[in-house]
């Protein structure tokens, strides 16, 4: 097992960053770690790579401990933090050359101009860290984290401020590297997780609340249905949650709401049949099929 966590805390005085977290991921696997800000990702992540200790529970990184074998860990991870710390006077080659160093790489050129071309680095690797634009100094962070050839990857937020073509070409290198190594992947691009993630691992407020395949994640939901409804007069939200079948109303603006529906429930009927009973004109509906957006909005929703 790659990663291996078991019921790992974080407590900050009284609050609790992380609560009774255990998790496995397997080699070979892209897992796409999520959860709303401040939910506790970075903070697991930061235990992983052993920038921080846990208040309770234990992690092993490839059968290491995080806390008593901790260089051993860093020797095994590769990592690239939310906020991508760089050295930003020194040129991209240079940079890479004293993280090898660091690593104790030997042939450290070729094993440079190997990272290079595989993050697509190379328009850009003659020119000062400083001067590149924030989507190229990812690829260098990224490369960083490459660089020593580790088995497990722990990506931050990893294509933060790419553009569209180099999300696809990110997205691509990430896809190849979790054909031989362990990725655990945060992000809060949905369509990201989906084009590249085996599985989907879900926290909400420092507890986990999801751990399954990232295609089963929406199936398990069943054939749920997203309907959004325009009424022509003012409607409660508390009135439409009283309807049967309905699961979660959200309040989009005016008088339109997005409905989710109970498991293999066709609500719309049941709205129609509401509307004419209430004497409120009902102007639209439109369904859609739940996806992994409305499942993640679903989980982490505060119940109020």
């Amino acid at each position: 097992m790659s990663i291996k966590v078991e019921h790992i805390s974080k407590v900050y005085g009284k609050q609790y960053a992380l609560d009774d977290v255990s998790m496995e991921i397997g080699s070979g696997e892209i897992v796409g770690f999520l959860g709303p800000n401040g939910a506790g990702k970075s903070t697991l992540m930061k235990i992983l790579t052993t920038y921080i200790q846990p208040s309770s529970g234990e992690a092993w990184i490839c059968g290491h401990h995080v806390v008593d074998a901790g260089m051993e860990v860093r020797k095994m991870v590769g990592y690239l933090p939310e906020h991508n710390p760089l050295y930003l006077e020194m040129y991209v080659r240079e940079y890479l050359e004293l993280v090898a160093g660091l690593h104790g790489l030997r042939n450290n050129k070729a094993r440079i101009a190997e990272i290079i071309d595989r993050v697509g680095l190379e328009v850009e690797a003659h020119k000062r860290i400083g001067a590149l634009s924030k989507g190229y100094r990812q690829r260098v962070g990224l490369a960083q984290a490459l660089i020593h050839d580790p088995a497990v990857l722990i990506l931050d937020e990893p294509t933060s401020g790419l553009d569209p073509n180099q999300l696809v070409d990110i997205r691509n290198v990430i896809k190849q590297l979790g054909k031989e190594k362990t990725v655990m992947l945060s992000t809060h691009i949905m369509q990201e997780v989906e084009a590249i993630c085996d599985r989907v691992i879900i926290i909400n407020k420092g507890r986990l609340v999801t751990d399954k395949g990232a295609k089963n994640l929406v199936s398990d939901k069943g054939e749920i249905q997203v309907l959004t409804v325009e009424f022509g007069s003012n409607v409660l939200t508390a009135d439409l949650q009283q309807i049967e079948g309905v699961e979660l109303v959200n309040h989009l603006q005016g008088n339109i709401f997005e409905l989710n529906s109970a498991v293999g429930a066709d609500i719309r009927k049941t709205i129609f049949d509401w509307a004419v009973a209430q004497g409120i004109p009902l102007l639209s509906q439109q369904v859609k099929k739940k996806n992994l957006e409305d499942v993640f909005k679903e989980l982490t929703k505060s119940k109020k």
